[in-house]
């Protein structure tokens, strides 16, 4: 991965986030909870193609949420819509999983549009 510093994302200060960044209702499977992020155009501009972003990256372009998720998919069609999951009952202060949890070994089956890394 390129140093931060290289990327297209610019810093932002607090007064210029976007306000009208869209986020899910969370859901769940029993091994994940899931939410969506729907960035307006503006913003979606600045998402480096073809690659997932850190936390650090999706937290600079105003996404927020609690500790714990991670950017695992893009979807193709529409990729100004970030995909974002975490362990089910993941500590939302620590970001930490429960002890013990395994994530469970990749199916190999990725839903057309889906680009999972």
């Amino acid at each position: 991965l390129a140093p931060l510093a290289t990327l297209a994302l610019k810093p932002r200060s607090a007064a210029a986030m976007p306000r009208n960044i869209q986020y899910s209702e969370k859901y769940d499977d029993d091994q994940f909870e899931y939410r969506h992020v729907i960035l307006p155009t503006d913003v979606s501009r600045c998402v480096p193609k073809g690659r997932l972003l850190t936390e650090v990256e999706w937290r600079g372009l105003g996404v927020q949420q609690s500790r714990g998720w991670e950017h695992y998919a893009i979807h193709r069609p529409e990729p100004h819509i970030l995909l974002f999951r975490r362990a089910l009952g993941t500590d939302p202060q620590t970001g930490k999983a429960p002890e013990g949890w395994k994530a469970p070994a990749p199916s190999g089956s990725v839903p057309s549009g889906i680009s999972a890394h």
